[in-house]
């Protein structure tokens, strides 16, 4: 079985946060987030909320063993880009992107990643 969790608007681009969602693909929940907690990246707290909020819908809502659960899928996704200026010398402007990222959690029982 499966669940799913969303971050959306989450304020970095997702070049960034798919370098963390790459290493803690295929890990088990606890492993992930031992690993998102001592890393220094901006992204990884987010991606860490994630991870926590698939395992929280899968507790929950499918009534799933916290100790059983893997990551069985994790991408960022691109979100809506805010579009600034920084000024520049004489009189013009260079332009600023600020970039954020959806980024998308499942988690699935040990057994589901194994299959047939």
């Amino acid at each position: 079985m499966e669940a799913s969790a969303n971050h959306k608007y989450v304020r970095g681009s997702p070049r960034k946060v798919r370098l963390i969602a790459d290493l803690v693909r295929g890990k088990s929940v606890e492993d992930a987030l031992a690993m998102l907690s001592i890393m220094p990246q901006k992204a990884a707290k987010q991606v860490g909320k994630a991870v926590k909020a698939a395992s929280a819908n899968a507790e929950n809502n499918h009534d799933m063993v916290a100790s059983e659960l893997r990551i069985a899928r994790i991408f960022a996704n691109e979100g809506p880009t805010l579009k600034r200026f920084r000024p520049r010398a004489r009189g013009r402007v260079s332009p600023l992107l600020k970039r954020s990222s959806h980024i998308t959690v499942v988690v699935s029982d040990e057994e589901e990643l194994l299959g047939p």
